[in-house]
This record gives C-alpha cells, structure tokens and sequence, in this order.
C-alpha cells in the first residue's frame, strides 16, 4: 500500500520529504525529465524496484500532484506517466543531486544504469561551439529511440524518433557512458559490436568530442 508517513515537521525541507523522500520517489522523477514514459518503461529503467513498490510510487507521486497519467491516442492501448508543471520544478534539485553524487563512492556491484541517466549527463556535460552547425543524433539505448540535438550552443534530448538525423548510434547506457568518459574508444566499440553507427560518423564524433573532462554519470 503507498506510505501516508511524514516527518510532521513544518519545515519546508520536511514537508517536501514527505512528497518526493520515500524509496524511488526522486528516480522516478529523474527517468521523468525528459519526456513521458510508460509504466513498462519505468521498470526497465528501475530493475530493483518491484512492480509493486513502482506503482505506489506513482500514485503517491500523481496524488501529490508531482506527475499525472495520460492516456495514449488511439492506437495505442496503454497510458504515459509525466511530470505536471510542480513536477518539473524539481529538475534543478535532482541534477544538483546528481552533481553531488557523482563524488559518492559507487555501490558494490552488480549496478544498473539507465538510458535517461546517462542522456542528462551527456546534456548538462556538453560545451558545442555556439557557432557551430546544427546536428541531429538518433541515438537508440535499450531498444528506445531517443532525438539528441546540437543547437546553438546547446544539446537538447527528448524521448521519440527524430525526423531526419544526421546520424545514429545503437548501444547499451553503459557503452555509452564509457565513451562520454573515452570518445577515442569510438572506432574501438564500432569494430567489436558493441557499438552500431549509421549515417555521418563526424557528427557524432562532434558530439562526443563537446564533452567535458569530468566525472561520468557513474
């Protein structure tokens, strides 16, 4: 059953513990921040959390008015969860989490690491030259198409298929996060499968060349 336990303390950093602090509350908004994702999504992304404890999460989540379920269009037959406009304020206060996190020694293995997770770190760790040409990357992890778009200055990465990429990168998250870590291992992973590019391999490389010298997601 969903916990009803609070901290009864008037502090705001309490009352909004009693929101986002139980188990999972604050990954589940993390697989969130970029796009809707459909409850079979989230337990892929979250393979130690049991079905159960997910779903009370999420009705927990949706009755404080964090995230709220939609309904797909016709012909899709299942239902998306998605942050509402409160949910999508705590985006600063995740990532800075996440900042924080990386300097946190890592748990005994084995350890999961999910395609979201590893696209927030590409987002906030890329510096593309704002003058430089717009590119678009498909990039496919764990058999979900995500859009990553170099713009400006800027990457931005959204859930789905992208109209007309540039180029496309199949992988696993982890392969990813090494070569965020290691772009020279490009040709490397490419040569031995673990890697799959089709289309304009420099793109790519661009991309990954943008990356900062810095802690990986993991």
């Amino acid at each position: 059953m969903p916990t009803s336990r609070s901290y009864r303390d008037a502090c705001g950093i309490a009352r909004a513990l009693d929101v986002v602090g139980e188990r999972w509350a604050l990954l589940v908004i993390r697989e969130l921040l970029l796009g809707p994702q459909r409850f079979s999504d989230l337990r892929l992304a979250l393979p130690n959390a049991s079905s159960n404890v997910l779903a009370d999460r999420l009705r927990e989540l949706e009755g404080n008015g964090v995230l709220h379920r939609r309904k797909l269009s016709p012909p899709a037959a299942s239902s998306v969860y998605e942050l509402t406009e409160s949910g999508r304020e705590l985006e600063p206060i995740v990532l800075a989490l996440g900042e924080w996190g990386v300097r946190v020694a890592l748990p005994t293995t084995p350890t999961t690491l999910s395609a979201t997770s590893v696209l927030l770190f590409l987002r906030a760790s890329a510096r593309p030259d704002p003058e430089g040409a717009t590119s678009v990357c498909r990039f496919e992890l764990n058999d979900r198409a995500w859009t990553v778009r170099t713009e400006a200055g800027q990457v931005h990465v959204q859930a789905g298929e992208p109209l007309e990429p540039d180029v496309s990168l199949r992988t696993d998250p982890e392969t990813l996060n090494a070569l965020l870590e290691d772009p020279g291992k490009l040709d490397v992973v490419v040569s031995d499968g673990s890697v799959t590019v089709a289309g304009d391999c420099s793109a790519l490389r661009r991309l990954l060349a943008t990356v900062e010298d810095r802690a990986s997601a993991r």
